[in-house]
């Protein structure tokens, strides 16, 4: 497993506490603890291709503009990892993950973490070394798919559009491989760690990967996915914080740095349109 740095990093917040007293007796104090950057480094943790390259873009642009403080990205090599991190105080920041997902994590696990802004949309694609259509996908075909609760249930969706099987009416995106109901070609649905899936496509017939992982092996997934994601995918990526510090003035300013039109040139030269730029 990947290591990280843990670093203690507090917010800054401000309490004024009125103390009422008779005649011209009065006094405040004012309790004000350390700014989320009060090291000078905003930590922002990412996984590896496309969000920690967007991150690191950021970062150049923080430095043109001589900010008070440096953007440093802090890789990892799964999906649970960041969430965990960013809880424990470990880092400030994390860009990585659609909102289906945070939203599953923080229940799960009890986190305390925001969303306070909107990055990218990746669209999920199904790959294959074998065949260039999903129509070419053989009887019995062995089909992989991320086994983590919301990209399952993403990834079942996206079959479906494909027209590889049929999902229960009303499940949605909880749906899992024991929620399909037609599957007249019986292919066989293998559940796999997200990170893996695309080290593993040799030994599948085909299989969902998000984008992504799937560009850190190699795709270019507007041309390499035998099937894709509509441009209209409501799984758009968000950055998250600690709920205390939410507010904090540096969040601000890295959205602002994030949001800007050179980022979103960068988006498009550099991912020839697998990245939606969605805020």
């Amino acid at each position: 497993m990947k290591k990280w740095t843990a670093t203690s990093l507090l917010v800054l917040t401000t309490t004024a506490l009125a103390a009422c007293g008779s005649g011209d007796d009065s006094a405040s104090t004012t309790e004000e603890a350390e700014s989320l950057v009060s090291d000078g480094v905003l930590t922002v943790g990412v996984t590896g291709g496309p969000h920690e390259q967007l991150v690191e873009r950021v970062a150049e642009l923080a430095e043109e503009q001589d900010l008070d403080f440096t953007i440093e990205a802090e890789v990892f090599t799964d999906y649970v990892m960041p969430n965990v991190a960013l809880a424990e105080g470990d880092i400030d920041l994390n860009s990585f993950q659609t909102e289906p997902f945070f939203e599953e994590m923080k229940e799960s696990r009890d986190l305390d973490l925001v969303r306070v802004g909107d990055t990218v949309t990746f669209p999920m694609g199904i790959y294959s070394l074998d065949v260039t259509d999903v129509s070419e996908l053989e009887e019995g075909a062995r089909i992989g798919l991320p086994s983590d609760p919301t990209n399952s249930g993403r990834a079942l969706a996206l079959f479906e559009e494909a027209g590889l099987l049929k999902v229960e009416e009303g499940v949605g995106l909880q749906a899992t491989v024991m929620d399909i109901a037609e599957n007249e070609n019986n292919y066989e649905f293998i559940e796999l760690d997200s990170a893996q899936i695309a080290r593993q496509l040799n030994e599948l017939d085909a299989a969902a990967i998000n984008t992504n992982f799937a560009i850190e092996a190699g795709f270019t997934p507007a041309e390499d996915a035998i099937f894709i994601e509509p441009k209209d995918s409501p799984f758009v990526n968000l950055v998250a914080s600690r709920a205390e510090n939410q507010d904090d003035e540096a969040i601000d300013q890295f959205l602002e740095l994030y949001h800007s039109e050179e980022v979103k040139q960068f988006i498009e030269e550099e991912f020839s349109g697998s990245l939606i730029p969605s805020w």
